[in-house]
């Protein structure tokens, strides 16, 4: 039987194939380069302004005038051509694209490789590089060699403060930072219905860290429930047997909180290993982990303690933001001494709003900690949003204690 990515680019693995679009997205950073290719292909016209998206969500507000004349032009450029646009803190692309515009079966891409992101959704995510999104934009289709896909088996359930972020770093260690290189992962087993769409969104996430071209989980009830917030009315994704190239086995009850250590997400270590490590900076949010349920997981372990290093809080999107101030959650995190940023990437890619020093030490939440990414000469530990929350009232690499 064929893989769900077989079955939603209508192809068998290794076939290379013509597909339309069916969602296509570029950021404040790809967004410039799409604009200058597009440009120069001098074809005048979007294919479908309906099916586009302008996102700004990694350079703001602007760092400087140089960057600020870059976003004016995009901003011009979606206004006069009618694509979506979402201004400075709509938030992270993948957060506003997963938040009921993207949908199970379509064909997705992004111009940023965490694109995979939405294939939490059922959908086929991928990034593509800002060459072929201008063609997309130009013609509303593109290419794709039909992945192989890696069948990712799950059982049991997460225990104690161990969470889904600690899983996928788990994954990404079992399989190498190469072991997933051009596959797809599929998601699938019994513990799958125990794993909200927040655990889900993260799984997807890290795929792209093993080279995947995506992660998928079929479309389910749990999905279907998700969309529905947003009006949307999903049908279920049959999940028949099929081969894998490959296939892998996790035990959720044997995951226990991890850390990847710098400079590779594929080296991971028990936070055990490293209690004691003292940081300069803690940063929870992201693609990976800046949704609400971990915003207000992370106020609930904080609440009534203070902070005892820098701790930097970036909400996904401007939906996020809005919950966790109607819900009490922003007024915990504040009371702990954190610092809120405008819904973005903030210092995931170390432009601003959070950049480390030579020397410094950060744990993030984040999903890279390649040498010199938020900043040269700084040191990126990731962890879960448990374990930052008690190393941010530690100030230092802490184990996470009882329920998250």
């Amino acid at each position: 039987m064929p893989s769900l990515s077989e079955r939603i680019l209508a192809g068998s693995a290794g076939e290379y194939v013509d597909r339309q679009v069916d969602r296509a997205y570029v950021h404040d950073g790809t967004g410039v380069l799409t604009l200058e290719t597009w440009r120069a292909l001098g074809t005048g016209t979007i294919a479908s302004p309906d099916r586009t998206y302008v996102i700004f969500d990694h350079i703001i507000p602007a760092n400087n005038s140089t960057t600020a004349g870059l976003q004016h032009e995009l901003r011009e450029f979606a206004r006069e051509y009618g694509v979506h646009f979402s201004d400075v803190g709509s938030g992270i692309c993948h957060q506003v694209m997963g938040e009921g515009i993207a949908k199970p079966g379509e064909i997705v891409v992004g111009a940023d490789s965490h694109t995979c992101t939405l294939g939490a959704l059922g959908a086929f995510a991928t990034g593509i590089g800002a060459t072929d999104m201008a063609a997309v934009l130009a013609s509303g289709s593109t290419w794709f060699r039909v992945p192989e896909s890696l069948g990712l088996f799950l059982s049991g359930s997460l225990t104690g403060c161990a969470e889904a972020k600690d899983l996928a770093l788990t994954c990404v260690a079992r399989l190498g930072m190469d072991g997933g290189t051009y596959r797809a992962l599929e998601f699938v087993g019994d513990a799958v219905p125990t794993l909200s769409m927040d655990a889900r969104f993260t799984l997807c996430n890290l795929a792209v860290e093993t080279g995947a071209k995506t992660g998928l989980f079929y479309a389910d009830a749990i999905t279907r429930r998700y969309l529905a917030a947003f009006g949307y009315s999903a049908s279920h994704q049959d999940q028949p047997g099929c081969s894998y190239e490959r296939e892998y086995s996790f035990d959720l009850a044997a995951v226990e909180p991890v850390i990847a250590v710098p400079p590779r997400v594929d080296t991971i270590r028990p936070v055990a290993d490293l209690a004691g490590l003292p940081l300069d900076q803690v940063f929870v949010g992201t693609c990976t982990n800046g949704r609400y349920a971990d915003l207000a997981r992370f106020a609930a372990m904080v609440r009534g303690g203070k902070v005892r290093v820098r701790t930097i809080v970036g909400p996904a999107s401007r939906g996020v933001l809005a919950e966790a101030a109607r819900t009490g959650v922003l007024a915990d995190l504040l009371a702990a001494g954190c610092t809120i940023l405008p819904p973005g990437c903030g210092p995931c890619l170390g432009a601003h709003q959070g950049v480390i020093g030579e020397g410094e030490v950060c744990l993030s939440t984040a999903n890279r900690n390649f040498k010199n990414r938020m900043g040269v000469g700084g040191a990126i530990y990731l962890a879960s949003v448990a374990t930052a929350a008690a190393s941010a009232l530690r100030g230092e690499i802490a184990v996470p204690r009882g329920e998250p």
